[in-house]
């Protein structure tokens, strides 16, 4: 893929100005998720116009809702919900399945057979039908939003670490470790590992915007946070129908989406070359 000619040396890293502004998007809607009690102008909670749908004024810089709640404050804390479920599900999907992937490469035998036909089964539920049946059938709370997330995008990252962990493991530098008398741990940690977190970092990257999307998904179809909390993808779903008179109520929050997906999409492409740029 063709990359901007414009690239600076920060920190012994070699960054172009693409991946650059993806770190920006990134970290200001991480910033914004956890300073957002405190820089929110009004409660979330709170009706502070009785014109519904209002419009954009100086008083409310991105109108307000179909209540009559400050958007700008809704969207603001809604960074801390798309952001902080997706990232945590993200996390324990990832540790997991990467962790039992370099297991099974490393073990093989029945232990790989049994698990890779257990995630593949898994694999081939349809994910938003999945959400959709977990969460109707057990509740919506935040816990069981992160787990059945978690749970949808694990077996993706078992397969993903499994085929590079296969190709490692059959390398000279594991063979001699192995006929040393080293561990299934210590191969795991000191020699799978090291080899293939570039490209794991790149997938975590890519799994959370698959997460953040399927989060909305469900928070569009009323599945998702649940009021008066709301997540991105809720604010659209219940401003929806004011859309012909309260376009700021449904365009601001879809924006918000489109500007944490690219941004991570921007970082994760520049991120596997800073990683080859360390290691030589």
């Amino acid at each position: 893929m063709m990359r901007s000619a414009t690239q600076f040396r920060a920190a012994g890293y070699s960054i172009n100005i693409v991946g650059l502004i993806g770190f920006l998007l990134v970290f200001s809607w991480a910033l914004v998720a956890i300073l957002a009690p405190w820089i929110i102008p009004y409660p979330i909670g709170e009706i502070v116009d009785f014109d519904y749908f209002g419009p954009i004024s100086d008083k409310f810089w991105l109108g307000t809702d179909y209540l009559g709640r400050d958007i700008l404050s809704r969207i603001l804390m809604g960074a801390r919900y798309t952001v902080g479920i997706s990232l945590i599900a993200v996390m324990i999907s990832c540790t997991l399945g990467v962790a039992l992937g370099m297991t099974a490469a490393v073990v093989g035998g029945w232990f790989d057979t049994i698990l890779s036909r257990f995630l593949d089964a898994l694999n081939s539920i349809p994910s938003k039908l999945f959400g959709l049946v977990v969460v109707a059938g057990i509740g919506s709370s935040i816990p069981v939003l992160i787990m059945t997330l978690a749970i949808i995008y694990t077996p993706g990252a078992y397969r993903f670490a499994r085929a590079l962990s296969v190709n490692i493991n059959t390398m000279d530098f594991v063979t001699v470790a192995r006929a040393r008398g080293e561990g299934t741990f210590f191969l795991i940690r000191s020699e799978i590992l090291p080899n293939i977190l570039g490209p794991v970092l790149a997938d975590l990257g890519l799994r959370f915007v698959f997460i953040v999307l399927l989060l909305s998904g469900l928070s569009f179809l009323g599945l998702g946070v649940q009021p008066p909390n709301a997540d991105w993808g809720a604010l659209v779903r219940e401003n929806i129908g004011g859309l012909p008179f309260g376009a700021p109520a449904v365009i601001f929050p879809s924006i918000a989406i489109a500007s944490l997906t690219i941004g991570v999409n921007l970082l994760i492409d520049n991120l596997p070359q800073k990683i080859r740029d360390r290691s030589t």
